[in-house]
């Protein structure tokens, strides 16, 4: 099919996302064809290694047979029924194998991340109406926070860039000091700094803990706010917190959960557990939208009531759909019959090697939790973001830059000749772009 045609028609229909559409007269588009584990394949036949998993979303690469085995023999019995007074065998063994993971209760399902954190804000909300303390209705964040772009998702996050714009719309939030390390003293370890911005919570409950519903934060990565990383004393002791005032902890983990962090899930490694829990992106492997809130069987029974009022009613048209879980399912059979979380590790251990032996001047805050890596370039071209990312595109890699942020979140599947290529392309770039 002719490249062009295709650009054409897709900028004649197509308002595409987190984009200003003008760009697109000077960067074009690219039309992708298909998809072959760690790499994307245009029209032309030419690959792009997918350093940033398509959004975060893709874990065991484009065209895995196992997932798109599972979505095909779930088309042949059903491929979707409202939820809302019926039920199905995918949502059922999605939902119990989560709760043996996360040690949580019922599962409520949504679509995408902004959904989900939609869910959990008015679940928390309508949980302290129903044991009578209507004035708990705030909420907090971090500084630097994102937690998606619907309205409440949105009133949750501090990045400018989307949030200005709707300001009118929104809730007042307040935010906390963020524990991302980047932000310590001179001389100040990761996790002094982490126990440090506690207290900032700590101080700030101990005066307004009477109207606060719930505090949500995005554990140990804070992706979209520059790859923020901090210590996970950090999360423990915002558990020992929010008890002591009793406020709910919602943890976002729909970019850094199915293991992002190294763990299954971030939380793990604080050795707690949310009030709230909120899962996307990999939890499909990347295949179909999906989202879900797990929360706590206290918080359940306090809507479970014979007044409909009591009931939290919310619903999506997909809620639950089978395919998805499906797919979801497929996803964590995976994760236990291949040992994915061993296996990361030693890819963890691959390119962390390969990034002691290298020496770029304009690389700082080199970091690394998990299956995700990010540094900042000390650079003073203004365009740095575009001009890395159109470079990288012109050498078959895609990077997606936020800032002067440069990170690395590829699917598990990804191999050390397929590292080496996107290290050292990145790291020629860097040095070209900066």
């Amino acid at each position: 099919m002719d490249n062009w045609n295709l650009l054409q028609r897709s900028l004649n229909a197509v308002w595409h996302p987190c984009s200003q559409m003008k760009s697109f007269e000077t960067t074009p588009l690219i039309p992708i064809k298909r998809g072959e584990g760690v790499w994307l394949v245009d029209y032309d036949g030419k690959r792009y290694l997918d350093a940033v998993s398509s959004w975060w979303v893709n874990l065991f690469g484009h065209n895995n047979l196992k997932i798109k085995t599972a979505i095909r023999n779930q088309l042949d019995e059903l491929e979707h029924v409202i939820l809302a007074g019926f039920t199905h065998a995918p949502v059922i063994e999605l939902s119990e194998q989560l709760t043996n993971l996360t040690h949580l209760g019922h599962s409520f399902y949504a679509s995408d991340g902004a959904s989900a954190t939609e869910i959990a804000l008015k679940m928390s909300f309508h949980y302290w109406q129903n044991v009578n303390r209507v004035k708990k209705d705030r909420f907090i964040c971090l500084k630097n926070s994102y937690h998606g772009e619907t309205i409440g998702a949105l009133s949750v996050t501090d990045l400018a860039i989307f949030k200005d714009a709707y300001a009118p719309l929104l809730r007042q939030t307040h935010q906390l000091t963020s524990p991302d390390w980047r932000l310590a003293e001179v001389g100040e370890g990761a996790r002094d700094y982490a126990v440090r911005c506690a207290v900032v919570l700590e101080e700030y409950l101990s005066i307004h803990h009477d109207s606060i519903a719930a505090f949500i934060l995005e554990p140990l990565v804070q992706c979209a706010g520059g790859m923020g990383m901090y210590h996970p004393i950090y999360l423990t002791r915002v558990r020992e917190i929010c008890d002591r005032f009793q406020i709910h902890l919602i943890l976002d983990e729909i970019a850094v959960g199915f293991g992002r962090t190294g763990t299954m899930f971030a939380f793990e490694q604080a050795n707690m557990l949310p009030d709230f829990l909120c899962l996307s992106k990999g939890i499909t492997g990347g295949y179909l939208p999906l989202s879900v809130v797990q929360t706590t069987n206290d918080i359940y029974e306090a809507f479970y009531d014979d007044k409909v009022s009591r009931a939290f009613l919310h619903s999506h048209s997909y809620t639950g759909n089978p395919l998805a879980c499906s797919a979801a399912l497929a996803t964590l059979n995976i994760f236990k019959e291949e040992e994915i979380l061993n296996r990361n590790q030693d890819k963890q251990a691959y390119i962390n090697k390969a990034l002691s032996e290298l020496e770029v001047v304009k690389m700082k805050g080199l970091r690394n939790t998990g299956m995700i890596w990010a540094f900042d370039v000390d650079s003073e071209n203004k365009d740095f973001a575009r001009h890395i990312y159109l470079a990288a595109l012109d050498r078959g890699l895609l990077l997606r830059p936020i800032g002067n942020t440069v990170y690395w979140m590829p699917p598990y599947v990804i191999e050390p000749e397929e590292m080496d290529f996107m290290i050292k392309t990145t790291i020629q770039l860097v040095t070209e772009c900066a």
